[in-house]
């Protein structure tokens, strides 16, 4: 899996390309996430690329902007590898 795609999945759950033209957007602050993405986010991961997410585990501040949470989905992908 590569960056874009991730961003792509952020496109796709936020319904905005914004997310693909600025990696500093403020995802919560600007509404782009909310609680019910993030959901969606945690379940499409898991299903398209194996990658598991426990709502316990789950820290707003790593998927603060499109840059972080492709930060974070890439650092658990080499801590499973």
């Amino acid at each position: 899996m590569n960056p874009s795609e991730l961003i792509q999945l952020l496109v796709d759950i936020s319904g905005t390309d914004e997310v693909r033209s600025n990696p500093q957007l403020p995802l919560f602050e600007t509404q782009v996430l909310d609680s019910m993405r993030v959901v969606e986010l945690i379940v499409e991961l898991d299903a398209k690329y194996g990658v598991t997410i426990s709502p316990a585990e789950f820290d707003r501040a790593n998927w603060a902007t499109p840059e972080k949470f492709v930060a974070d989905i890439e650092s658990r992908l080499t801590a499973t590898v």
